[in-house]
């Protein structure tokens, strides 16, 4: 029996990054001579054990066989006859076929390491095409390490594409793979994977066809809006790992694809617009309530809160209940951070200050001091209560307004 260190925790050691979990494989070994040794099997699909000491995942080396369409469509062999070689030609990507024996030599059939020092994602065999997951997950190792997918690995998940294996991508798998982009390092690259295999059009067209829609004439025209919302995720990433923030940034403008194109570059009511694909988006995905709730709130305020200067105390304040500040203020910080990105996801404005994140703070600050006890104390009920509360926060928000201005 054989035992090899293999995938991810040999790339991330050879990138100098932290190890989160580590994998293995057997060779030359049955689940009979595992299991008398100890080892536990937890694998539905395929053989894998938990060591009895470490409980870390060991499985026997193994092949694949294509039977079907998607990602469920294989027959798989495990048996003591599959060779190291064998198991890692299955694997997905060149930086995740390398195995270390125990005495730490690396085995490599198929350059991996020199793709780690080029920054280059490319396929380990033409069996890649046989799962429509890779997509997903090639798209997403860009976003965690922004490398560069090889030419010919790029025209392989093209020609998945075009056959329609990226149809046969379940929900659950493909916001699975979604949620661990948005919190890599450089989310915006997943999407433009995607975008540039032709797979953002089936399996994220809200998204998709924000490409080649202008911008309003204040911004740079030669930003269209889906140019421009992955620049708002790019910005969010820089100001919060929040993955519910980045989620809301790449979705806040959803709405302008659906501006008739004679209105263009003008883009009324797109907020309300956008909260209802942002409904679409999340039922046909099975986003989270949380992710999806930020959202739709972003779409349908944003562009209230770049205002927030010229509001009224009232309207200020309406808009502070209308987002639930007061019983969430966490929503309230999340809205402005995913505004701020809006405001710099152009072209030199990347740094530019954002002070209507400060004044809203300063408008909330004031107007949640206001309590209903005190009401309570003196008598007032229900519908009375509600009514003193909103004028006294709306008076506390005009003396922050008059100070201010002074």
């Amino acid at each position: 029996m054989e035992v090899y260190l293999v995938g991810g925790a040999i790339r991330d050691q050879l990138l100098g990054r932290p190890i989160k979990e580590r994998d293995y494989v057997i060779v030359d070994a049955t689940p009979e001579e595992l299991a008398i040794q100890g080892y536990r099997p937890v694998g539905k699909d395929f053989p894998v054990f938990l060591h009895p000491q470490t409980q870390e995942e060991y499985a026997l080396a193994r092949t694949e066989r294509k039977i079907g369409p998607g990602y469920k469509g294989f027959i798989v062999h495990a048996a003591p006859d599959v060779t190291l070689k064998e198991d890692l030609q299955r694997r997905d990507l060149t930086i995740n076929a390398i195995a270390q024996t125990p005495d730490g030599a690396l085995i490599d059939p198929f350059g991996g390491q020199q793709d780690l020092k080029k920054k280059i994602l490319r396929h380990v065999s033409p069996a890649f095409t046989e799962d429509p997951v890779r997509i997903l997950r090639t798209a997403r190792f860009a976003a965690r390490f922004d490398f560069k997918i090889a030419p010919e690995t790029l025209v392989l998940m093209q020609k998945m594409v075009a056959a329609g294996e990226a149809d046969h991508l379940v929900p659950e798998r493909i916001w699975k793979e979604l949620e661990k982009a948005l919190s890599e390092s450089y989310p915006w690259r997943f999407f433009q994977t995607l975008r540039a295999c032709g797979a953002l059009v089936r399996i994220f067209p809200e998204i998709n066809q924000l490409f080649g829609i202008p911008q309003p004439r204040r911004y740079h025209p030669e930003i269209d809006t889906g140019i421009h919302a992955l620049k708002v995720l790019e910005i969010a990433s820089r100001l919060s790992q929040d993955t519910q923030i980045r989620f809301a940034a790449l979705t806040h403008d959803l709405g302008k694809g659906e501006t008739p194109s004679h209105k263009w570059p003008h883009h009324y009511d797109h907020g309300m617009r956008g909260a209802l694909l942002i409904l679409n988006l999340s039922e046909r995905l099975r986003i989270p309530k949380s992710y999806r709730d930020l959202a739709t709130c972003v779409a349908r305020y944003h562009d209230l809160v770049h205002q927030a200067y010229k509001l009224r105390p009232s309207v200020l304040l309406k808009l502070l209940n209308d987002i639930d500040a007061f019983r969430r203020p966490q929503r309230l910080n999340q809205l402005l951070l995913v505004c701020e990105a809006d405001a710099r996801g152009r072209p030199g404005f990347e740094d530019y200050p954002y002070p209507q994140s400060h004044w809203l703070q300063s408008v909330f600050s004031e107007a949640v001091k206001i309590k209903a006890q005190p009401l309570v104390a003196r008598g007032l009920q229900n519908e009375a209560i509600a009514q003193a509360l909103q004028q006294q926060r709306i008076e506390a928000i005009k003396h922050l307004n008059r100070i201010f201005m002074d």
